[in-house]
Order: C-alpha cells, then sequence, then structure tokens
C-alpha cells in the first residue's frame, strides 16, 4: 500500500463581481455596494433542519435561506470562530463558540423581547495558550452539551448550563495508567469531540495518538486504542452504523474501527488530502466517501470494498472540500474543481500536488452504493446566475459555502427528503450483534468435560453440606475431631450390644413362655440405656444423617397353655402381646344396659402412653370391650385387647379370651413408661 502525503493546501476563492448592485434590507444588516474592500468571508456553514443555511460572519449570526436571501441576522457581542460551524442543539436550539465562549442560540427567541443568544460556557486562556475551546458537540438524544478545553479536558453539561462530568486523558485503573502512557506531562485532548448516537457514545483523542471511547452519561471509558503507530494527528468520523471512521492525512488512510472494541476491522489507501482537518461523510447505506487532491472521490463499502469516482479528468481536477451529504440520507453532493497547470510527482512514499489557478467548478449529486448520478452542473453557469442575484453577492464564497447552498436547495434530488429521526433509525439498523461462540473444540471432548465438571461440583456440594452441618454444633466447637469421632465409634459399638442381648431376652422369654420381674425389670434397664445412647447419636455426636432406628421387634407370643397375661406394646406399628396367667379372682365387669350391647373403656397408666417405640409416640391406651352375655352364652363375661393404632378388629390372636376378673394388676417401669401385667381367667373358649 502506497503511503500518500500532502504537502500542498488549496485554497479556492469563487468571488461574484456585479455590474449593478440591488440593496436588500434585513434586520441589523446594512446595506452597502460590494466593494472588495468591504466584503466579508463567512465561516463553515450548518445546514438546518428548516432548510436554512446558518453561518456567522465576523459578530454576526445570518440565516440564510436556500436561494440565497438573508433570513434574518443576529448580533452577538463576540467574534465567531469562522473553523467552527454552529452546531445543531434540537428544539430549535443551535451552539456556536465565539471568542473562546460557547454560547447558546434559541431560535424561538429571535425577534422578541427575550434574550435569543446566551453564553453557556466561557473559557478565557492563558498566556500559554491553555484553555482555549478545541471543540465542541451535543447530543440531543441526551440533552448534553461537550465541550473540549484545552488541557483542562472535556467537559458535558446540561443544556440548561449544569455540569454533568469531566474526563481527562490520563486514567489510573486498579493501579494501571491507561491513556497518555507514553508521555503524561504535555498530553491533553486536542480534537473536536464527536457523538455516535447509535452507541451512546463520544470519541475523542489526545496529542499522543490515542484514541478513547467514553459512555455519553458519565465518564466511563469503554476502550482506548493507541494509534500513534499511524500517525498522533488524524479526524474520527462516527458511522452511526456499529462502526468509527478515523481519517489518517499525513499518510492518506482511511481505518474502520468497531465500536464496541475499538480493533481496526480494515483500512484502505486514499489520495492526498486538502487540509489536516479534512473529514469523510457516511450515507445511510453505510459507503464512507472522502474527496482527493488526485482528482478522485473514493468510496468504501462496510466492508471496505472500494469505488473510486470522478465526473472529469483526474489529470487536472482536484477535490478539496468534503463532500455533503443530501436531506435523504442516500446521495452526496461533491465538488470538482478544474485547475489550470496541475503537476502531481511521488518522491518517495509522499505524493506533491501543484497548480495555478482554478478554472471551473463542477457540482454532482452521487449515490455511492448505486454509482448513479442525479445531477451534475458547472460553475460558473446557471445555478452561478441565480446567485448572482442574491444576497450571497456581499459576501466572498469559496466551495464549501456554496456546496452548502446547493444542497440546501435540494438541487436535482428526485428523492423525498427524511428527517433526522428516519436517516438515524436507517443507519442503526445496520448495526448487527456479535454472535460470541464459546465452541472451540472437539465437541465429544468438551461433553465429557462437562460431565467431570458436573460430578466435581456435586462432590464439592456434599462435602460443603457436611461441613456447615457438623460444624453448625455447638458443642463441637472446642472438641478435638478424633476424640468426637473416637467417641462416636464407641456409642455406635455400645448400642449394638445393647441390641444383640435385648433380643436375646426376648428370644429366651419366648422359649420359656414365661416373662418373670426379674427378666422384664432388666430388658427395661436396657432399652433405657439403648434410647439413651439413641438420643446422644441423633443429637450431640450427629453427624446430620442419623435417622430414628426402629427397635427390635416384641418377639414374644401368647402363652397358650395357661390363662395368665402379660402385655407387651411396641412400636406405633407393632401390634400388642397379651400373656395370660390363672387367677382364682375375677375381674368386676363394666356391663351395658341391653342384651347383646357392648361398650368401650380406655385403661390409662396415670396418663402415660403404655410402652411406646419412640417419645413422640401417642399417648392412647388400652381399650377394653365390655360384653354382656346374652341368654344363650354361657355365664361369663370377657374383656380382650386391641391394638389402638390398628383397630378394634386386630387382636392378637384367632383365639379370644373371655375374662372374669383382674385380681391384680402389677406395673413395671421401663424407662418413663409403665407395663401393666395382668392375671385373668379364662372363661370361655374361641370364636
Amino acid at each position: 500500500m502506497a503511503v500518500l502525503q500532502s504537502l500542498v493546501f488549496l485554497f479556492l476563492m469563487v468571488s461574484l463581481a456585479s455590474t449593478h448592485s440591488q440593496s436588500t434590507q434585513f434586520q441589523n444588516y446594512p446595506a452597502k455596494e460590494p466593494t472588495r474592500r468591504n466584503s466579508r468571508r463567512l465561516s463553515r456553514p450548518l445546514i438546518g433542519h428548516d432548510g436554512k443555511v446558518y453561518t456567522c460572519s465576523e459578530k454576526d449570526l445570518l440565516a440564510f435561506e436556500s436561494n440565497g436571501s438573508i433570513a434574518w441576522t443576529m448580533h452577538l457581542n463576540y467574534t465567531c470562530n469562522s473553523d467552527m460551524p454552529p452546531v445543531h442543539g434540537g428544539r430549535r436550539k443551535m451552539y456556536l463558540v465565539a471568542d473562546n465562549r460557547v454560547i447558546k442560540i434559541n431560535l424561538l427567541n429571535n425577534g422578541t423581547s427575550e434574550p435569543a443568544a446566551e453564553v453557556l460556557l466561557s473559557a478565557e486562556p492563558t498566556k500559554e495558550g491553555q484553555g482555549g475551546i478545541v471543540g465542541l458537540a451535543v447530543s440531543t438524544m441526551s440533552s448534553s452539551v461537550f465541550v473540549n478545553i484545552k488541557n483542562r479536558g472535556l467537559f458535558a453539561y446540561m443544556t440548561r448550563g449544569q455540569l454533568l462530568w469531566s474526563a481527562g486523558p490520563v486514567i489510573d485503573l486498579f493501579g494501571y495508567r491507561q491513556g497518555c502512557r507514553k508521555n503524561s506531562a504535555d498530553c491533553f485532548f486536542n480534537s473536536v469531540p464527536v457523538i455516535d448516537e447509535c452507541e451512546a457514545s463520544i470519541y475523542i483523542s489526545n496529542t499522543g495518538g490515542e484514541l478513547y471511547s467514553l459512555s455519553i452519561r458519565r465518564p466511563h471509558f469503554k476502550w482506548i486504542q493507541d494509534l500513534s503507530s499511524y500517525d498522533k494527528v488524524f479526524t474520527i468520523t462516527p458511522g452511526n452504523n456499529g462502526r468509527l471512521y478515523v481519517t489518517v492525512p499525513v499518510k492518506a488512510l482511511l481505518l474502520a474501527l468497531d465500536v464496541s472494541s475499538g480493533n481496526v476491522l480494515w483500512e484502505g489507501s486514499i489520495g492526498p488530502l486538502s487540509t489536516a482537518d479534512y473529514t469523510p461523510v457516511v450515507d445511510s447505506n453505510g459507503w464512507i466517501s472522502i474527496g482527493s487532491l488526485d482528482g478522485f472521490l473514493y468510496t468504501f463499502s462496510p466492508t471496505g470494498v472500494l469505488k473510486k469516482f470522478s465526473r472529469t479528468p483526474v489529470t487536472d481536477s482536484v477535490i478539496q472540500v468534503s463532500p455533503i451529504l443530501d436531506c435523504t440520507g442516500f446521495a452526496i453532493y461533491i465538488s470538482q474543481t478544474g485547475m489550470e497547470g496541475k503537476i502531481s510527482h511521488t518522491v518517495g512514499e509522499y505524493t506533491y500536488v501543484s497548480a495555478l489557478k482554478p478554472k471551473s467548478v463542477l457540482l454532482t449529486l452521487y449515490v455511492p452504493a448505486t454509482g448513479s448520478i442525479y445531477w451534475s452542473e458547472s460553475y460558473p453557469g446557471q445555478f452561478s446566475s441565480f446567485m448572482s442575484q442574491s444576497d450571497l453577492r456581499h459576501f466572498i464564497l469559496d466551495e464549501r459555502i456554496l456546496l452548502a447552498f446547493v444542497a440546501a436547495s435540494k438541487t436535482g434530488n428526485p428523492l423525498a427528503c427524511r428527517s433526522t429521526r428516519q436517516k438515524l433509525m436507517s443507519s442503526c439498523s445496520q448495526v448487527r450483534p456479535k454472535l460470541v461462540s464459546i465452541y472451540t473444540g472437539n465437541e465429544r471432548a468438551i461433553l465429557w468435560f462437562l460431565l467431570f465438571e458436573s460430578a466435581i461440583m456435586v462432590v464439592i456440594a456434599g462435602l460443603v453440606r457436611f461441613c456447615c452441618i457438623f460444624w453448625s454444633k455447638k458443642k463441637l466447637k472446642g472438641e478435638n475431631l478424633g476424640s468426637f469421632l473416637e467417641k462416636r465409634r464407641s456409642l455406635r459399638l455400645k448400642k449394638k450390644a445393647f441390641d444383640r442381648t435385648i433380643t436375646e431376652l426376648e428370644q429366651k422369654a419366648a422359649v420359656e413362655a414365661m416373662a418373670n420381674e426379674e427378666v422384664l425389670e432388666k430388658l427395661g434397664n436396657l432399652l433405657q440405656k439403648r434410647e439413651g445412647i439413641e438420643r446422644k447419636l441423633s443429637t450431640t455426636y450427629s453427624l446430620g444423617r442419623d435417622g430414628g432406628s426402629s427397635r427390635s421387634k416384641t418377639l414374644l407370643p401368647l402363652y397358650d397353655g395357661k390363662t395368665r397375661s402379660y402385655y407387651l406394646q411396641g412400636g406405633k406399628k407393632e401390634s400388642g402381646a397379651v400373656f395370660h396367667t390363672l387367677s382364682d379372682t375375677s375381674t368386676s365387669i363394666e356391663s351395658s344396659s341391653g342384651g347383646g350391647e357392648a361398650g368401650w373403656t380406655s385403661c390409662e397408666d396415670k396418663g402415660k402412653a403404655p410402652l411406646e417405640e419412640e417419645e413422640s409416640s401417642s399417648d392412647g391406651g388400652f381399650f377394653t370391650r365390655d360384653y354382656k352375655k346374652s341368654p344363650s352364652e354361657p355365664a361369663s363375661s370377657s374383656r380382650g385387647f386391641v391394638n389402638p393404632l390398628l383397630g378394634e378388629k386386630e387382636w392378637t390372636g384367632k383365639k379370644l379370651h373371655y375374662e372374669d376378673e383382674v385380681d391384680s394388676e402389677p406395673k413395671i417401669m421401663i424407662g418413663s413408661r409403665s407395663l401393666s401385667l395382668k392375671r385373668r381367667r379364662a372363661l370361655s373358649s374361641t370364636n
């Protein structure tokens, strides 16, 4: 890629002369005979949304109609900066820079008693040149004004004048310096801030060749890109389409950057430029166009495809001023100047262009995306004769002013104009979100890795749960872990020993068919000790996984040889066991009136539950059913025992025993519960 540089700056001055003068009266602007001595120069123009052209001349702000006549003029107390055009402020407002002051213009107050111009910000420069206003930008979306003040930083104001935030070029983030990394002593923002409305970002560069991307709403730096390898002086143009364009005049390069990261997407070589602040224009199709002194218009597609356009022979023509976007947003107005004695030669990496004087100007309405030409006309010509009769004859015109009036008059444009909002929506719709793919390897390997990672997460979750439960025990905070585990192990061994002993005693009682008081007392003591061990294992020495273990079921069956009865009730879901023994006395019978009727009674041992499995078991007592014998039955009464949890139909055996009377009711305490032993006499046989 050839590197080009233009060392010649051409300035085309087209003056309008007339053989007769025509006075035009307008507010605060005297009508004078145009002469070389009193002709005035106009600053860079602004084409308003209303079709007027706004420009400054010394201390006056003028509004021109598209036909060149003056609509109104406003006298300012400060001299306008001719290199900075007025800026749109939204809602019939605009801002301009005059004598290092930012002046707010309210067009609605023009011609009324209310002041139409007010000073928003004043920045008086020092003797060393510090403090001067470098550039101005306005965001209508956020109603903010951004001002770059030399050696002071970037300042954001509300449209009413309140300071929102400020930022400098040097940033210290997490102990690392970002911005002005090569030389922080003489480093400051030196470019005009530009705004990307689609991204809500503002872009600015410093003297070290670094480009900054900031948020509009706060001083948050999105990224900083060092472009000093290209050059330290460049211009910035927002694309409003996901791209940011940087023009490097010295090396005649155009760079396209990604707005989200600042990375260079592509770069293209262009011809030599007329000025160092030359800026391209981006249309609604995403094409960027820039003119060159070699006579070509360079247009690049959003992907970097280059097209060259020239309406006249490039051997004797140049393009000195930036193209202007038409009111549709799809076409551009360009100006090609024919020169006499144009000479172009290359020495090393630089191209030199020289010329004697301009001959004519060719104005063209061109569509970069399709290559269509809607209109073209030479100047002087029909358009020049029309302009010579307007108020513009009092001023010195150049190509920039001439091209602005052509665009404002919509000359040769066959398409319907669109609003700024419509054009912005069209360009912003070209921004495509990036789909970040995390798939970078073999699919099978990724699957196995995810499975392994899931297993590791499960193990870690189990360990965390164990630790949380374990260390939540207050009594373990000051104890040794080894002694705790040893104590727990000994308790579990004792519990197993008690379980074996209890089982042996129950089996022994079942074989002997007789549970004497000594055996029952021993059995009760063992049960009490086992409950104490279980309580310790489930509370003090618990690891969070000790559940209530069910006790051994009572293995004592009914003794069918004699009628002495012992009742032992097991757990909630276990049936009671009844042992019968012979007795000489009979029980008192509670009989109900009426033959064959039965009534329920409850025998409770001092409000306690009869030997339940767990302490939280139900405290229901024994239920007995009393039968009154019918005339056909033997002269005896019976009392049977039922399981209170399983209903009246569940009896201990198939054979029901009818007892006459309870002689004595000895009780044995097992733990906190009582064991009732009743002796009854069998008076009847089976069902």
